[in-house]
């Protein structure tokens, strides 16, 4: 047994507008929208390799500087795709320890989101084992 998390399963956040949370976020990410068979009213999203709820609220309260980030395979080509949807970004950001790549950009609901490339970084990471199979017992 471990006692370490595998990864995290979903974040969650506020909207004011579930449809069109939707429609941006599948627009931006290419995510896909899972209705679920209960009557929760939390809009919930998937890209397969990640996950993120959207709980609908009345009004909004600042999000800055509590943001999540996102990590691109194609920093150039994904910069593109925001100025083809009209999606401003904050000024391109190299950290000089690793020559990774950040910016900002906001949702409808000015959720902060930061882009991330690392030009290094494998897609999809490797992982030790599938987290979903059961590990197997050393006999001795």
């Amino acid at each position: 047994m471990s006692e370490r998390p595998a990864y995290i399963h979903h974040v969650n956040f506020p909207t004011t507008d579930p449809e069109r949370t939707i429609e941006w976020y599948a627009k931006v990410f290419g995510m896909k929208n899972i209705r679920p068979k209960s009557n929760t009213k939390v809009v919930l999203m998937t890209r397969g390799n990640f996950d993120l709820h959207f709980t609908p609220v009345e009004a909004m309260d600042r999000m800055a500087p509590y943001h999540f980030a996102v990590e691109v395979e194609d920093w150039h080509g994904f910069l593109a795709h925001l100025r083809e949807l009209g999606i401003r970004h904050t000024r391109p950001i190299t950290r000089p320890e690793n020559n990774s790549m950040f910016c900002y950009i906001h949702d409808p609901d000015h959720t902060m989101i930061e882009l991330v490339y690392h030009h290094r970084r494998q897609f999809p990471p490797p992982m030790e084992h599938d987290p979903a199979e059961k590990p197997q017992e050393v006999k001795a």
